[in-house]
């Protein structure tokens, strides 16, 4: 029902940038969407959600440094700015439909941000 494509990870030197897209092909209407992000041998935490609405929130580690902003329904990016070697993790994109009863969510393959210092 939902398909999400990640790109834009890769290597990046301390200090740099990189952005972050992701596409979800869906035949059902996606409501929020967020990227998460899982370093090294730890657990997958939020990075940044963004509601249908615009409303945005950040884990407070990437506040000032990352914006997560939406151009359509179904297109999410992740600007990182100022990227740190504790920002290197496999980030995933997250999308939620919301029914009348319950939420699903759907994620993509996860892709790769290494950040050299």
């Amino acid at each position: 029902q939902v398909h999400l494509v990640e790109s834009g990870g890769g290597l990046v030197q301390v200090g740099g940038s990189l952005r972050l897209s992701c596409t979800a092909n869906a035949n059902i209407s996606i409501d929020a969407m967020a990227w998460y992000r899982q370093p090294p041998g730890k657990q997958r935490d939020l990075v940044a959600q963004i509601a249908n609405g615009g409303k945005t929130n950040y884990a407070d580690s990437v506040k000032g440094r990352f914006t997560i902003s939406r151009d359509n329904a179904n297109t999410m990016f992740l600007q990182m700015n100022s990227l740190k070697p504790p920002d290197t993790a496999v980030y995933y994109c997250n999308a939620a439909h919301y029914t009348d009863q319950w939420v699903d969510y759907y994620w993509g393959q996860g892709i790769q941000v290494t950040v050299s210092s």
